[in-house]
């Protein structure tokens, strides 16, 4: 019962800090969280730094060199959204360390099955990235160049893609075949 609630508490701060413009308000909210965290906060944050990097780092330079081009940068929307996004992913990944998700999903057999299915998925690719990683070091006996590991990053993307792309298509078929989309 104590995961429902905290599922519940995750959704409602989620709700919460996308309501909330104020980058101060957001900061106070990541500074509460890492409180609140206690002993593994610096190991999620640099999880969650780490997860949101590529991603707030592209959005960013987009935003930025359209913003200039078009003569309306605003740096405090460039920090709200950075804020926002750095603060979700951080209590997502506080919630996934604190709470078994199937076990606070277990009053809907349907959200249970889509949570096993998803938590299946990303297994089967978690094992697959460290296939990869071994591979690719096996076959470089000395340091890679940088643009090696680019090559190896870009053909991992892309085989990560499709892979993920073929489960989907391959869930979807199997849930509707036993009635999961029928409403």
């Amino acid at each position: 019962m104590k995961e429902r609630y905290w599922l519940l508490a995750y959704g409602v701060a989620v709700i919460a800090v996308t309501l909330v413009h104020q980058p101060a308000w957001l900061a106070a909210g990541l500074l509460g969280a890492l409180a609140a965290s206690g002993r593994p906060r610096w190991t999620l944050l640099r999880q969650a730094l780490l997860a949101v990097l590529l991603f707030n780092l592209t959005v960013s330079l987009g935003y930025l060199a359209v913003a200039l081009w078009r003569g309306d940068f605003a740096p405090i929307y460039l920090l709200r959204v950075n804020l926002r996004v750095l603060l979700l992913v951080y209590l997502g990944f506080w919630l996934v360390a604190r709470v078994n998700v199937l076990k606070a999903l277990d009053f809907s057999p349907t959200l249970s099955f889509v949570a096993t299915l998803a938590a299946g998925q990303a297994r089967s690719l978690q094992r697959l990235v460290l296939d990869f990683r071994l591979a690719f070091v096996s076959r470089n006996p000395v340091a890679p160049r940088p643009g090696d590991r680019l090559r190896h990053a870009v053909a991992q993307g892309e085989h990560l893609l499709e892979k993920s792309l073929h489960n989907a298509g391959e869930a979807a078929q199997a849930m509707r075949s036993r009635g999961a989309f029928d409403v």
